[in-house]
């Protein structure tokens, strides 16, 4: 088959994925765990990206050892967790290069659990593949063990207990990774901070150069893209940091500048509104109200 490489290749089944991948047929029809080392495509076989309806948790470790995250390079020799929802393009491994493991899981895995509906709050399913989760040893041991149960008992006989044990050891394996995610966003500092600087930057840019009369809101799609990572990625961070998502920042930068309009000229309401990016003054007053306690004359007023 010809190798396409524009059209991401289309799986229906895990079957098609492990056929593909030269792995034998999966133990479960909704669920597959296998080391990459064992991946075995053949060269031209398949296009550069593929899609699946498929959770996707894996730990890589790639041979060249750098790869890109954020807007800088680091390590990546020691490998890295990346997470990919249901749908997402995916990038098909090299021929060879590439070391860890992948766990692969159909929503339908998880009907009946409460997971089906908690997956979803895992922001970092939506993060991009160089905004990869790196591990300390002692948390790659963890890991690791987790791994090693999901993969024990889908190798067992599957009995009526098998579903319940992957299920908490998925959910387990979850839970660890948002606290590690934590841990990474603190620990990374330098990295942190130079995005928080140039978000500043950004929203100053927008208001300041009349990017809000003559494009409405920034959006936070808007300002992540201008940072090249993801918008999941960058609320997380920026919770972690400071306890508030990038909603909230674009939201108070706006009751910052309306303050300064409200406060130094002689504008009116609706054109502060309309200055700032508003559709609706009413909108802009009601924000405004919410966040302050005050009306935007009260505040001129008791300003004043």
């Amino acid at each position: 088959m010809k190798k396409d490489k524009r059209l991401p290749q289309q799986f229906e089944s895990l079957s098609d994925v492990h056929s593909a991948f030269g792995l034998p047929k999966p133990l479960h029809p909704l669920i597959s765990f296998f080391d990459l080392r064992d991946v075995n495509i053949r060269k031209g076989s398949l296009a550069d990206s593929f899609v699946l309806d498929y959770y996707n948790i894996s730990f890589k470790i790639f041979a060249c050892g750098k790869a890109r995250y954020g807007q800088h390079y680091y390590d990546f020799g020691e490998g890295g967790m990346v997470f990919s929802a249901p749908r997402q393009v995916l990038e098909t491994p090299p021929e060879s290069g590439v070391a860890g493991h992948m766990l692969l899981i159909h929503p339908d895995f998880l009907l009946s659990y409460s997971l089906a509906r908690k997956i979803k709050q895992y922001g970092f399913f939506s993060y991009d593949t160089n905004e990869a989760l790196h591990l300390s040893d002692k948390e790659k041991e963890t890991i690791f063990s987790i791994f090693r149960i999901i993969d024990e008992e889908l190798k067992s006989r599957i009995d009526e207990f098998s579903h319940d044990v992957i299920i908490s050891q998925i959910e387990l394996l979850l839970n660890y990774c948002s606290r590690f995610y934590k841990r990474q966003f603190l620990t990374r500092k330098t990295v942190s901070s130079d995005l928080l600087q140039k978000l500043e930057a950004l929203l100053e840019d927008y208001f300041n150069n009349s990017k809000s009369l003559q494009q409405g809101l920034p959006s936070v799609q808007y300002l992540a893209g201008e940072l090249n990572i993801s918008a999941a990625y960058l609320s997380d961070m920026l919770r972690s940091l400071t306890g508030q998502s990038a909603q909230q920042h674009i939201h108070n930068k706006l009751i910052e500048k309306a303050k300064e309009r409200l406060s130094t000229t002689e504008e009116s309401v609706s054109e502060i509104a309309y200055a700032l990016g508003f559709e609706h003054p009413q909108s802009f007053s009601k924000l405004f109200k919410t966040k302050t306690n005050l009306s935007p004359l009260e505040f001129r007023q008791s300003f004043n």
